[in-house]
């Protein structure tokens, strides 16, 4: 049963009007999260730059086409660009938490180096994830982890982690140079973006769509802890919201947050939702995972059919579905929640309903041709 279009899936949204002679660069404005940030800061009136390998879709958006991993290049494209307010959505995965300690942490490093200097910026935000608490790809939900819900708090993981990299190289270029800043711990980031590599909707719209072309049931794939606990998850807007609130509320400067919807879900009772929305029949988990990268394993032939019958815009499916991020997310044998009170206590309202918006949003993916119509 589809949710009714007349109920709101958000809270009312307040515009973040921009301060006297802001300018707003989003690093990585073509992803998931540096494009929900970039729609938003247009609305609200910013001057906004985009830095990335291609153009940024969004309209109005001041192209700043960069290598974020070669410094030469920055202090080339960034010369005299004099941002005031720096949004650091990107990040790289590499083979190893080694190196993704090393790519990534460099990437702030070098990134703050080029622009600190230029005395113009006067808050930086960082994107993170939940990874700060259930450890990095290598140990993930392993180990002595700190209690749910997830508190901004919590003491560091004894391990190598390029989370913690990037906001130590935060912390010591504000020291540096003297601007305020914001970490934004998101969990599990939905939104619309097409080619994006962590991307549950378009992941399970495609799962839906294979499975309703192939005459098989829509499996849940992941573990019964998650198929019957809660969970939460962050809606890209949410996080775009909550990064130009930091920005702009000069109380919350040098605080790390949890930013998640406000709501939790239960994937046993929002699965068979899910899948009347895909026009699918939902079946539960097995006792054992059957992780998507298992089922969809020779999908490409079913995903070539469906590109041709409906024109669908993305022909490579590895570009819509990222089988095992969503793997990780729905196979976790750990509870994860992430709490909001310092967001809630020191005025960040914002609330998303997750259910309304993923079924909204898998519309939105079908309207614009990257999943096939109902």
């Amino acid at each position: 049963m589809s949710t009714p279009e007349i109920l709101p899936d958000r809270a009312p949204v307040p515009v973040r009007t921009p301060p006297p002679g802001a300018h707003a660069l989003v690093v990585g404005a073509t992803g998931i999260t540096g494009g929900a940030l970039a729609e938003r800061l247009i609305a609200s009136g910013w001057r906004t730059s985009g830095l990335s390998r291609r153009p940024p879709t969004v309209d109005g958006v001041e192209h700043v086409a960069a290598d974020l991993f070669s410094r030469g290049d920055l202090e080339e494209k960034l010369a005299g660009l004099a941002p005031t307010h720096v949004f650091i959505t990107a990040w790289a995965r590499q083979d190893t938490e080694a190196e993704n300690v090393r790519v990534n942490g460099a990437m702030v490093r070098d990134l703050l180096a080029v622009l600190g200097p230029q005395g113009s910026v006067r808050h930086v935000a960082l994107v993170t994830g939940l990874k700060h608490y259930l450890g990095p790809f290598e140990a993930y939900g392993q180990g002595d982890l700190p209690d749910t819900p997830f508190l901004e708090d919590a003491e560091r993981l004894p391990v190598e982690n390029f989370y913690y990299a990037q906001e130590d190289e935060l912390f010591a270029a504000a020291a540096a140079h003297g601007f305020g800043w914001s970490v934004h711990r998101a969990h599990t980031v939905v939104g619309f973006a097409v080619g994006n590599a962590m991307n549950l909707v378009p992941t399970l719209g495609a799962y839906g769509a294979i499975v309703r072309a192939s005459g098989r049931k829509f499996t849940f794939p992941g573990s019964l802890t998650q198929w019957n606990g809660v969970v939460d998850i962050t809606d890209a807007d949410q996080l775009a919201d909550h990064q130009l609130w930091a920005a702009t509320t000069p109380e919350v400067a040098d605080t790390a947050f949890n930013v998640v919807n406000g709501d939790v879900i239960r994937w046993r009772r929002l699965w068979p939702r899910l899948a009347a929305h895909l026009g699918v029949e939902p079946a539960g988990p097995e006792e054992t995972p059957l992780p998507l990268e298992q089922q969809m394993a020779d999908s490409e032939p079913v995903w070539d059919r469906l590109v041709a019958e409906h024109g669908l815009v993305e022909p490579d499916l590895s570009k819509v579905a990222s089988w095992w991020h969503s793997d990780s997310d729905l196979g976790r044998d750990v509870e994860v929640l992430a709490d909001m009170t310092r967001s809630r206590v020191a005025g960040f309202t914002g609330y998303v309903s997750t259910e309304r918006a993923l079924l909204r949003l898998v519309d939105r993916y079908r309207t614009a041709g990257v999943l096939p119509p109902a």
